[in-house]
């Protein structure tokens, strides 16, 4: 076969899904299980990967589906807990009262606490989170998903304690390698991670200040009455300054502090800073947005998950104590990433398999507790004491809660299998690259020198098919970093390229769609949200390869292993 040809046939199990999904607008509990088939019939029959190596790949999938499905349920509890404490009424209530305006408040939820959550635990912890919250204030479950989305991108790189740039690029890159060349140079492997994890900051800080706009133009044009992309451009001061807010810190702590804290500190102080202008009107405009009644929505916009306050309880309890869980969820999550202590605490109870079925580098492991699902749950056990509920409400929201993951997992435990035997494809008996690292280099020897433009969007190829910046990273940091180096550019700034479109991609990463819809209780709509999602994916990748351009070609950005500091 050719190289074009492997190429092609490698990206078919995508098309497939993207005709399906998008064109087709078949739910993913239909298209997915045809295209896990598709998958293993190219991997079998066409990659020569043994039938024991696809089992492995699938059993691998299926332990991280556990795992998904884990983070799903414990969101889910959480907001079904409040709901049925009276968290939800004070929630909703002190929204209301920053502003009623729902620009701000998607730019509130969404970008800031959303921010946030992504900096202490990734995972997509930030969508099943902050979609539901929204739901309840008043969002459909439709805008409420695509928003959970669309925070899927600035953030995520430095997401769970910057673990896609400290455990993804990092073991992603020959470092054993590249430090003897950089100590030649009078450099370092720590100096040199710095650069790369600055790099990822500014293209990040200049791509994400347009987020909250993007934000409020795809509210008013998708999910307001006039479906207009103009109508909500009054509260532009306010959405830069709410970009700002959050791009400014985020970029310091990326340039100065690590790769640990840019999203964590960005959202703490943005969420911060943005609530005390809101409620002193700064920047606001007099006009108020919002969406039309409930009633005029169409059904697609609806989930099964209904909050009717007014039904469910009639406790009231304060707004203070209703963002307890919140706050306490916060904590745990920071300690349990930055204190080691904590965190081999919580890794104790995992369920582990290495080696699975005899094949090597296939392994899977499921952290009960240190995973965000179970975090979420001991954060729903605290409120059921904080909130002083009754034992029969909070089985009631453990039942709610239970009845929403058998969607959610039928299309999920062919989806993240598919996602493995794709990654896993590399050893084979024809003596071929994976099928993501095939069709990577595809487009690279086809583009040459103005291959940085199309980088950023390689990054997000491997974190559409692994729904995981890390998992992009790895598979793809070395790959990219020897592109640099054959074209003669700096390997740290596309690195970072590769990081930020890895980024940008978990926008349309598949299960993360399915994961956020099943919180919201909208299962079988994921293509209507990827038509939507894809539009920020495309500017936030296309921005990223013209920076590099400009970095590679135009300033001449460098660093030690291309003759200059960068």
């Amino acid at each position: 076969m050719t190289t074009g040809i492997q190429a092609l046939l490698a990206f078919l199990p995508i098309l497939v899904a993207g005709v399906m999904l998008i064109g087709l607008r078949w739910p993913a509990r239909r298209a997915m299980p045809i295209v896990y088939i598709l998958t293993i019939a190219i991997a079998l029959g066409l990659w020569g990967v043994s039938v024991n190596r696809v089992i492995a790949s699938t059993l691998q999938g299926l332990i991280q589906t556990a795992g998904l499905l884990w983070i799903i349920f414990g969101a889910i509890l959480l907001l079904n807990t409040l709901k049925y404490s009276g968290g939800i009424a004070a929630i909703r209530s002190g929204f209301a009262a920053i502003s009623p305006d729902r620009r701000v408040q998607v730019i509130l939820i969404a970008w800031l606490f959303g921010s946030f959550i992504e900096g202490a635990s990734g995972f997509g912890t930030p969508a099943a989170v902050a979609a539901p919250l929204m739901v309840a204030v008043g969002f459909p479950a439709a805008a409420a998903v695509v928003f959970g989305m669309m925070i899927q991108s600035t953030p995520v790189s430095f997401g769970a304690v910057g673990t896609p740039l400290i455990v993804g690029v990092q073991t992603g890159l020959d470092r054993a390698a590249l430090d003897a060349r950089l100590l030649a140079e009078g450099s370092g492997w720590d100096a040199f991670f710095r650069l790369i994890t600055s790099e990822v900051a500014i293209l990040h800080a200049i791509c994400g200040t347009l987020m909250p706009l993007f934000l409020i133009m795809v509210m008013t044009r998708f999910f307001g009455r006039n479906r207009s992309w103009t109508e909500g451009l009054s509260i532009l001061p306010f959405a830069i300054f709410a970009a700002f807010a959050f791009t400014i810190p985020y970029m310091l702590a990326g340039v100065f502090l690590g790769a640990e804290f840019p999203s964590l500190l960005g959202g703490l102080a943005g969420l911060a800073v943005v609530a005390m202008a809101a409620r002193a009107g700064l920047l606001i405009p007099r006009d108020r947005w919002d969406f039309a009644p409930p009633a005029e929505w169409p059904e697609g916009w609806i989930g099964r998950i209904e909050i009717r306050l007014d039904q469910i309880t009639a406790r009231r309890i304060p707004v203070a104590l209703a963002w307890a869980p919140y706050v306490l969820l916060a904590i745990i999550l920071v300690v349990s990433r930055t204190v080691p202590a904590v965190g081999d605490a919580l890794k104790s109870v995992t369920f582990a398999a290495r080696g699975i079925l005899g094949e090597t580098g296939i392994n899977g492991d499921f952290a009960l507790l240190y995973l965000p699902g179970g975090i979420l749950v001991i954060v729903c056990l605290a409120t059921l004491v904080l909130h002083r509920m009754a034992m029969g409400d909070f089985g009631r929201a453990v039942r709610d809660s239970a009845g929403t993951l058998a969607g959610a997992g039928f299309v999920l435990i062919f989806t993240v299998p598919m996602v493995r035997v794709m990654i896993n494809s590399g050893v084979n008996a024809n003596d071929l690259a994976s099928m993501p690292v095939t069709m990577a280099r595809f487009v690279a020897d086809s583009m040459g020198h103005v291959y940085p433009l199309f980088a950023p969007a390689v990054g997000a190829l491997g974190a559409f098919l692994a729904g995981s910046n890390t998992v992009s990273n790895l598979m793809l940091s070395q790959f990219q970093f020897s592109v640099a180096e054959l074209l003669g550019l700096s390997g740290a700034l596309m690195v970072a390229g590769q990081s930020v479109g890895a980024a940008a991609g978990n926008m349309i990463a598949i299960h993360n769609v399915v994961a956020a819809s099943a919180t919201v209780g909208l299962l079988g709509r994921e293509g209507s949200t990827l038509r939507i999602t894809i539009l920020p994916t495309i500017y936030y990748v296309l921005l990223t390869g013209v920076l590099l351009l400009l970095g590679f070609h135009g300033l001449g950005l460098g660093d030690p292993l291309v003759g200059t500091t960068g």
